[in-house]
């Protein structure tokens, strides 16, 4: 609940602190005593717009300081708050502060719990904080977006099922949509992906090809170039009259002589030595011609492949070693290509049996809240006798929404109407109901559904505007069972209303010289009984009014 509200310069309000406690609090006053403007500093808070006249004149900056007290977080709130990554302790109190800065544009600053937040989030959480209802509501029970929420916690309807299988569904879809598209572009590039295909198999690349065939290329040519040497030294050694054969001929004819003279025996194994190394080059330069010899055709055979293979790089834009990559790669696409068809039957199965399950929970929460209509109907129904409405009639409108508008709160439509008077066709609450005739069934409505929860703190602003009386007592009573374990302020004029109160604050003007001043003070019993008598007889306060006041209080 709302427990403490802070208040600095904002129009006439210099500084005001006001602590608040549960039940029903009620704000009197005389009029033009500045009540809107607690209800714009309050609004302020919680993420309404910041005018530029909302500044006190003089001052530069002001500020709204709202304090909220629960056992537990509500829910939305304890999500969106962890959503922006701000933890709030057990038993900790939830601190809203906006603060502005006069000047042709306003600027604004709001935190939660001293954490800079945005002012959107700030509007996020604030109808699961408060909830203001006024003659000119535009929002709450007056909106039917909120409608259906509200009709599903009266009928106790378990809304998570269906948006779960909702979810479910949209998935589902998305991915046989995206499955389609994958599916669609592959069939158009079919052709060319075969084409691409059948011409690498037919080319066959391996591993490392290319630095094979480089290596045994350039083998090939560097024998082409010396080719002709080779040829020219196998004639110095081959050969009759070759260099060999006359070191030969040499050793047999000193083999003779060489036992004559020590001298000769030792050139004879020189000589020897020459002949065998010479012989071993002889043997080099046969097995070098024959490693460098080879088959032009095969040296055409390799520079026709190494060509093929690069042309087929350049057009897949890789390198030659990666085509075996490429090649199991279309293999792929094409093998993707041809089991798009399996693929999409799968997921197209698979939607339909999304949709199915939405559609069974979409239609079984239908009948939820169908049932409950008239219960919900009966109950409102029940409230507005009392509350001078006994002509009306209200009806909740259950309606079947085109698939296009289907979601995660099911197929329906639901929206609140009247009728004000006999045989009156039925119409939205805002477009039937006059000022005072919308609070009262807004009033009904809150009772009606009282049990089912909603916002921590209920504000209505001169709910009892035009009525007095048995009326005025009775908004007064249904104030006070809807405050019973909640928390319920209401700006009033109504001292059968304000006799309600558990709680009584009085709004004043007062002016000093150039200077106005509202401010607001919580009233004692003596003070209390004062301001209702001053409520029933005007600015003079009679005896007569004064026991009226004491009956009024001793009623309740």
């Amino acid at each position: 609940m709302l427990t403490r509200l802070s208040i600095r310069n904002i129009v006439l309000i210099e500084a005001l602190d006001l602590t608040f406690a549960g039940g029903l609090g009620v704000l009197t006053g005389e009029t033009g005593a500045g009540k809107s403007i607690l209800l714009d500093a309050l609004g302020l808070v919680l993420g309404n717009r910041a005018e530029a006249g909302l500044v006190r004149a003089g001052e530069e900056r002001a500020s709204v300081t709202a304090t909220f007290e629960f056992e537990r977080l509500p829910q939305q709130v304890a999500d969106v708050l962890d959503d922006a990554g701000i933890s709030i302790e057990p038993g900790e109190p939830l601190i809203l502060r906006r603060q502005l800065r006069a000047g042709e544009t306003v600027g604004s600053k709001a935190t939660v719990n001293d954490q800079p937040v945005s002012v959107a989030l700030l509007r996020e959480m604030a109808g699961s904080l408060v909830e203001v209802h006024g003659q000119h509501d535009d929002r709450g029970l007056v909106n039917p977006s909120g409608h259906r929420a509200l009709l599903d916690r009266f009928a106790g309807a378990d809304t998570a099922g269906v948006a779960s299988a909702w979810r479910d569904w949209q998935k589902a879809r998305e991915a046989l949509s995206a499955a389609r598209e994958r599916v669609e572009a592959a069939r158009e590039d079919r052709d060319l992906v075969l084409a691409h295909l059948e011409e690498l198999t037919s080319l066959a690349p391996e591993d490392d090809e290319e630095q094979d065939l480089a290596l045994a290329r350039a083998d090939m040519q560097k024998g082409e170039r010396l080719s002709g040497d080779l040829e020219d030294l196998r004639h110095l050694w081959s050969g009759s009259d070759s260099a060999l054969a006359t070191l030969r001929g040499a050793a047999r004819r000193l083999d003779r002589i060489a036992e004559e003279h020590p001298l000769l025996a030792e050139a004879l194994a020189a000589l020897d030595r020459a002949v065998i190394e010479a012989s071993e080059a002889e043997d080099r330069i046969e097995k070098a011609a024959e490693a460098l010899s080879h088959d032009p055709m095969e040296l055409d055979r390799i520079e026709t492949r190494l060509f093929d293979l690069r042309a087929a790089a350049r057009k897949h834009r890789c390198e030659v070693a990666d085509l075996p990559q490429v090649a199991r790669d279309l293999r792929a696409r094409l093998d993707s290509i041809e089991g798009g068809e399996g693929e999409l039957a799968a997921l197209e199965a698979a939607a339909g049996k999304a949709q199915s399950t939405y559609r069974e929970r979409a239609e079984a929460l239908h009948e939820v809240r169908v049932a409950a209509v008239g219960r919900l109907d009966a109950a409102v129904a029940s409230e507005l006798e009392p509350l001078r409405l006994g002509d009306a009639r209200f009806r909740t409108a259950v309606a079947d929404l085109p698939e296009d508008r289907w979601g995660a709160n099911g197929m329906d439509s639901v929206e609140y109407l009247i009728s004000t008077n006999p045989g009156a066709d039925f119409a939205p609450l805002a477009k039937i109901a006059s000022g005072g005739e919308l609070s009262r069934f807004i009033l009904a409505l809150k009772v009606a559904l009282a049990e089912e929860g909603g916002a921590a703190v209920l504000i209505f602003d001169e709910i009892d505007r035009g009525v007095g009386g048995a009326v005025a007592s009775a908004i007064g009573e249904r104030l006070a069972r809807l405050a019973d374990g909640g928390q319920v302020v209401v700006v009033t004029h109504s001292p059968q209303v304000a006799a309600r109160g558990s709680a009584h604050y009085l709004i004043a003007k007062s002016s000093e010289g150039l200077v106005t001043r509202t401010s607001v003070s919580l009233l004692s019993d003596e003070e209390r009984r004062q301001e209702i008598a001053r409520m029933l007889s005007g600015a003079e306060v009679t005896d007569e009014a004064r026991a009226q006041a004491d009956r009024l209080l001793e009623g309740v």
